[in-house]
């Protein structure tokens, strides 16, 4: 694994949740005068980590936050760890279970990678590969946005998702990309090792890793908007791979 730039992570459950977790933490900083009880278990988990507690005031707080809502906490981190694409591949098998993947092109909204990652979670997929450039990285927007399932899957980010792509399919993977004219989604039978490739907010799948896809998926709309954030097309498709692989007993 790779580690990147010191970030923070803020808020009070993003912060029990890296507290609990093996992330690197160099420093917990609380709001001065918030009451004891609203933040004994951040302190209680920090002590036993032996951290460095700072009491700050807010306004110390807010800039260093980027005036974010970090409800009186934060946590000074050394750089969250990128996963290699062997990692992911690891964690489908400590699960005993076919790769599930996620491969995210260019999404540049940390918000929706925070959802996309905190519905990976709830949906046991095994990890997430998004590129190296021209797209958004675990910052501490996604951390806080993800609400703590940051630190339970896995992100892996290459240079080239076509040369990644193509790794996936020589290792056995099957590329479901998102289209307009693909099938519908709702017949989409995720058994076998799979790989989700969702688009860009704005552009969808670039050409190059669309030809890669083995199969396309589209999701029905009959309202007028015939377009849906990237996170929630990405939670509806993720639910269907999921409903496909644990489908209710008869």
């Amino acid at each position: 694994m790779k580690n990147e730039k010191t970030d923070f992570i803020i808020g009070r459950h993003p912060a029990v949740m890296a507290l609990k977790s093996d992330q690197e933490i160099n420093k917990v900083f609380i709001q001065s005068g918030l009451k004891a009880d609203a933040i004994s278990q951040i302190i209680k988990l920090a002590k036993e980590k032996r951290l460095v507690v700072s009491n700050v005031p807010k306004n110390k707080l807010d800039l260093m936050t980027d005036h974010q809502n970090h409800q009186g906490v934060a946590l000074a981190v050394a750089a969250y760890q990128y996963a290699t694409i062997d990692d992911l591949f690891d964690n489908a098998a400590k699960h005993d279970e076919d790769p599930f993947f996620l491969i995210l092109d260019e999404l540049e909204d940390p918000h929706n990678l925070g959802s996309i990652i905190r519905t990976a979670d709830a949906a046991g997929v095994h990890g997430i590969i998004i590129p190296r450039r021209r797209a958004v990285g675990l910052t501490s927007v996604v951390a806080k946005t993800s609400t703590g399932a940051i630190e339970h899957v896995p992100v892996a980010r290459v240079t080239n998702l076509v040369q990644t792509a193509k790794e996936l399919q020589e290792r056995g993977v099957w590329l479901f990309g998102t289209d307009m004219k693909g099938k519908d989604y709702r017949t989409w039978d995720a058994h076998g090792a799979v790989a989700l490739v969702i688009g860009n907010e704005g552009k969808g799948i670039s050409s190059l890793l669309k030809k890669t896809c083995d199969e396309m998926l589209t999701i029905p709309m009959v309202g007028h908007v015939q377009s849906l954030n990237a996170s929630v097309a990405a939670s509806l498709l993720i639910y269907q791979g999921f409903n496909s692989r644990h489908p209710l007993a008869k």
